[in-house]
């Protein structure tokens, strides 16, 4: 399992629930979070074979911008 941290505009819940069906829909994706309290509105991904410009594909498509920050690996450390 991989975890990705993408940073984004989705700024309100409002936002979220947006983006929300279409992070679902990926089926790379097996669980997802966004944090609209930090200043970079994190969102976390996790899943198998993620792959970062899909992500930012299925973020675009809701009406919003993400931009990879970090990727993790099974093992803990960074890609």
């Amino acid at each position: 399992m991989e975890v990705m941290n993408f940073k984004t505009n989705v700024e309100s819940q409002e936002a979220l629930s947006k983006v929300a069906p279409y992070l679902d829909k990926e089926e790379s994706i097996s669980k997802w979070s966004i944090d609209t309290e930090s200043t970079d509105k994190i969102l976390s991904v996790s899943g198998t074979n993620l792959d970062p410009q899909t992500i930012e594909k299925v973020i675009e498509q809701a009406g919003f911008r993400a931009e990879i920050k970090r990727v993790i690996g099974l093992s803990g450390g960074d890609l």
